[in-house]
């Protein structure tokens, strides 16, 4: 496959970027995304050129970190993470416009890689469980129906790729902080701090300069992991019923 891609470089945070095009030729179908990014890096790299940033870790689609906009699509054209997208859903000398996550909660660090630093802040802010640690306890001592069982494992694989803010027009990150409320929310270990959780995220989510949900859906289609909008439906209820109690 010969391609066209047209990649966002920009140095530093104060840098204003522009697109740069490149040529890449004999690329396989068989190679993922991260893949062709890696064979351009090295032709750039052998004529002494900078190459082009961006992030992946796992390169499984369990991490999260490789997430680009391609050609206007978090991710790309298939529901899954740049990591686990292979070429062959690209067509032999196709242009291709590859950017990084635009939210101002996401600044820009340098090229195709953002600062994805307000998702830990949001965590930190209420993700967590005061259970106390130890050995397992025994799988039946805490009895949790499976219908919620379910719902929580669902609003689990969130893995905080980002794609629901840079799919959003708002750049909200409610499916997120929603996904994980409800993860939560759904068990008994997090009722302890279930109350104060969502309002402390709520709070660290608008600080954080993410826009508010206006319900468009372009955050659970854009979801590698498919976490359903109606975790943003318990995360407002949870929110309402927490300001009620005067939370």
């Amino acid at each position: 496959m010969n391609l066209t891609l047209r990649i966002w470089r920009q140095d530093g945070p104060s840098d204003r970027g522009h697109l740069v095009t490149y040529e890449v030729s004999d690329i396989s179908p068989d190679m993922s995304f991260l893949e062709m990014l890696d064979v351009l890096n090295e032709q750039l790299n052998a004529k002494g050129e900078e190459p082009i940033a961006f992030d992946s870790d796992c390169r499984e689609g369990i991490c999260g970190m490789c997430g680009l906009m391609i050609s206007g699509e978090a991710h790309g054209p298939e529901k899954t993470t740049t990591c686990q997208l292979h070429m062959r859903s690209f067509k032999d000398g196709e242009m291709i416009t590859i950017e990084p996550w635009r939210a101002d909660a996401f600044p820009i660090i340098k090229d195709l890689v953002v600062d994805r630093g307000a998702f830990d802040r949001i965590i930190q802010a209420g993700g967590f469980i005061s259970v106390n640690t130890g050995s397992a306890p025994e799988a039946n001592a805490a009895p949790v129906p499976k219908p919620k069982a379910d719902r929580a494992f669902q609003a689990a694989e969130c893995i905080g790729c980002g794609a629901c803010v840079a799919a959003c027009p708002n750049a909200s990150g409610m499916l997120f902080m929603g996904a994980k409320v409800t993860h939560l929310s759904e068990l008994p270990q997090g009722q302890p701090e279930r109350w104060r959780r969502v309002v402390d995220m709520v709070a660290q989510h608008d600080a954080e300069g993410f826009g508010g949900c206006t319900n468009t859906g372009a955050c659970s289609v854009a979801c590698p992991k498919g976490i359903p909008q109606d975790v943003i439906s318990t995360l407002n209820r949870d929110l309402r019923t927490s300001m009620m109690q005067g939370g």
